[in-house]
C-alpha cells in the first residue's frame, strides 16, 4: 500500500455561531420580563452601555450613530457588517433546531385586600419556609420542641405539606401516614414523640391555614377547625368520607351519615369555597405573576394597529464618555483600551439583537393578524387552521424563527390576552366541506359539557353526536383526547349522585 502527501484547495461554506448570533437567538426566545432582566444585568456589568430612557433619546439610533463613528477603530460595526450579521443570524436560525381539571377548586380567602396582602407578602419574602420560621421564632419553646420544629419547617414542601414518610412499598391509611411522619421527625432529631407532636401542633396553627399537614384529610381538617363558625358535619365528612366526596357521590355520603343530599351538597360547597387543598401555593415562585403583554393590538376603523410594549424596557446607547475616549485615541494602557473595546462590542451586539428581536416580533404579529383576520373580526368560530409554516412563508423567515418568537410571548387584543402560540392549530374538516380550527372544537366541547345535566353527564359518544349537529365530525377517541387535554374527567367521574 502506497502513502503520499499532497495539498488540496477545497472551498466549502459553513456557518460559525458567533457570540452575536448566540445572543440574538437567546433574546429572541426570551419573554419580555426575561428580556428586561437580561438587559439590566448587562447594564450592571458593562460600563460602556447606558440606559437613556429618561432623556427621551432613541437608544437604537444613538448606538448606531456611535457605531458609525468608531466602528472602523475596532472593526465592530458598519452598514455592510450589520447587514452581514443579520444575514448570518437568519441563516443560523434556518439551519438549526429549537434552542436548547377536575380537582376541587378551593380558596381560603375571599377578601380582596387579604389576597393583595398575601400576594405582596409572598413576593417580598424568601418563601414559605422563611415565613414559617419567622412565626416560629416568636414562640418561647423547650430545646427539644424547638429542634423538632426547625426540622419540621425544613421539610415542608412548596405545596405546604410535611413530606417525610419513607417509601415502604405499602399503601398506608391517612392515620398511618400521619403517625409515620411523626416517628420520622423523632428519629432524625433524637427527641421524643411528645416533643414532635407539640412542635407540629404549634406549626399547624401558623399562617397559611393548613400548613404542615401530612395528608389532604388533615390539611382540610385543620382549616375546617379554624373557621369562624365550626361545622361538625363538614369536619365529619372530611374525616370519614373524603373519598366519596371527591367522587361527588353525595347520595352515599348522605346515606352513611343519615342526612339529606342537600345537606351534603351544602357542606361540599362550604369546603370548595373556604378550604384550600394546597396551602403553600401562594408562596410559590410562579404563583401570582401577572401576564405582561409583549404586543398590543387595537382596532382603528377597519384596520388593526400593532404596538410593541416597551414600557420598562431600557433604551440603550453607547456611553458618550467611553466613545470619546476611543475616538480621541489618547494615551491609554493597551489592556484598558482592549477592555473598553470588548465592552463596546458587547454593548453593540446587545443593542442590535434587541432591535432585531423587536422587529421580528412585530413582523410575526402583523402576519398573524393578516392570516387570522376573521378571528379578530368575528370571533373564535372563524379562527382558521394555521401552522408555523404559514407565518414563516408570509414573512420570509424559517419556521424555527417563528417558533422562537411565539414562545412565552403574549398579545393583548380586543378579544382578550392570548399567547402567540394560541393562534396556531391544525384543522378538522366539517360536514359542509370547510375547515375549523381545533381550538374552536375544544371550546365547543367545553361548552357542551358545561351545559350538560350533572346527574346524567354526556358520554364521549354523546358529545360526538352534539358536535355533529354543528357540522363537526369527530371520532369518539378524538373527542376523548380533546376532553382530556382540557382536564375534564370522563362522564363516570362527572356524575353528581343526587
Amino acid at each position: 500500500m502506497a502513502y503520499e502527501l499532497k495539498q488540496e484547495l477545497k472551498l466549502t461554506q459553513s456557518l460559525v455561531m458567533t457570540p452575536q448570533l448566540q445572543l440574538a437567538i437567546k433574546l429572541l426566545q426570551l419573554s419580555r420580563l426575561e428580556l428586561v432582566e437580561t438587559i439590566r444585568e448587562e447594564l450592571e456589568t458593562n460600563p460602556v452601555v447606558e440606559d437613556i430612557a429618561e432623556t427621551g433619546e432613541d437608544g437604537v439610533d444613538a448606538a448606531k450613530g456611535e457605531a458609525d463613528e468608531t466602528g472602523e477603530e475596532d472593526g465592530t460595526t458598519n452598514t455592510q457588517e450589520t447587514e452581514k450579521s443579520e444575514e448570518d443570524w437568519q441563516s443560523y436560525i434556518e439551519s438549526s433546531g429549537d434552542y436548547g381539571g377536575n380537582r376541587l377548586n378551593f380558596s381560603n380567602r375571599s377578601d380582596a385586600e387579604d389576597d393583595d396582602y398575601m400576594a405582596s407578602f409572598s413576593a417580598s419574602t424568601g418563601g414559605l419556609s422563611e415565613h414559617l420560621m419567622w412565626q416560629f421564632k416568636m414562640s418561647v419553646l423547650a430545646p427539644d420542641v424547638a429542634a423538632a420544629g426547625q426540622f419540621i419547617i425544613g421539610n415542608i414542601a412548596e405545596d405546604g405539606y410535611l413530606k417525610l414518610c419513607p417509601d415502604t412499598g405499602a399503601s398506608l391509611s391517612d392515620v398511618e401516614a400521619e403517625a409515620l411522619a411523626v416517628a420520622e421527625v423523632a428519629r432524625h432529631t433524637g427527641v421524643s414523640i411528645d416533643a414532635v407532636e407539640k412542635a407540629l401542633g404549634l406549626i399547624q396553627q401558623f399562617d397559611p391555614p393548613g400548613v404542615a399537614a401530612r395528608t389532604l384529610r388533615e390539611c382540610l381538617l385543620i382549616q375546617a377547625r379554624q373557621l369562624p363558625v365550626r361545622d361538625t358535619l363538614v369536619e365529619e365528612i372530611i374525616s370519614r368520607h373524603l373519598g366519596l366526596l371527591a367522587r361527588k357521590n353525595y347520595k352515599a355520603v348522605g346515606k352513611l351519615l343519615g342526612i339529606t343530599i342537600d345537606e351534603v351538597a351544602e357542606a361540599a360547597r362550604l369546603i370548595n369555597k373556604c378550604l384550600n387543598p394546597v396551602p403553600g401555593a401562594g408562596f410559590g415562585a410562579d404563583i401570582g405573576s401577572a401576564i405582561v403583554p409583549d404586543v398590543y393590538i387595537h382596532k382603528d376603523g377597519d384596520d388593526y394597529v400593532i404596538t410593541l410594549n416597551e414600557d420598562g424596557l431600557p433604551k440603550l446607547r453607547i456611553s458618550p464618555y467611553y466613545a470619546q475616549i476611543l475616538k480621541s485615541g489618547g494615551a491609554m494602557p493597551d489592556d484598558a483600551k482592549e477592555y473598553i473595546q470588548e465592552k463596546r462590542r458587547s454593548a453593540l451586539w446587545l443593542i442590535n439583537s434587541v432591535y432585531q428581536r423587536q422587529n421580528t416580533i412585530k413582523r410575526v404579529v402583523e402576519c398573524i393578524v393578516r392570516l387570522q383576520r376573521n378571528f379578530f373580526d368575528k370571533g373564535l368560530q372563524f379562527m382558521r387552521p394555521m401552522i408555523l409554516r404559514d407565518v414563516a412563508e408570509g414573512i420570509g423567515m424559517h419556521e424555527s424563527t417563528v417558533s422562537r418568537v411565539t414562545s412565552n410571548k403574549y398579545v393583548q387584543t380586543p378579544r382578550g390576552i392570548f399567547e402567540l402560540k394560541y393562534f396556531f392549530s391544525t384543522g378538522m374538516a366539517t360536514s359542509d366541506g370547510g375547515d375549523v380550527a381545533t381550538e374552536y372544537i375544544r371550546e365547543k366541547l367545553k361548552a357542551i359539557i358545561k351545559g350538560e345535566n350533572p346527574q346524567s353527564p354526556l358520554s364521549d359518544v354523546q358529545i360526538v353526536e352534539e358536535l355533529k349537529k354543528d357540522g363537526i365530525v369527530l371520532a369518539r377517541r378524538t373527542a376523548a383526547k380533546y376532553r382530556e387535554t382540557l382536564g375534564i374527567q370522563p362522564s363516570s367521574r362527572r356524575r353528581m349522585h343526587y
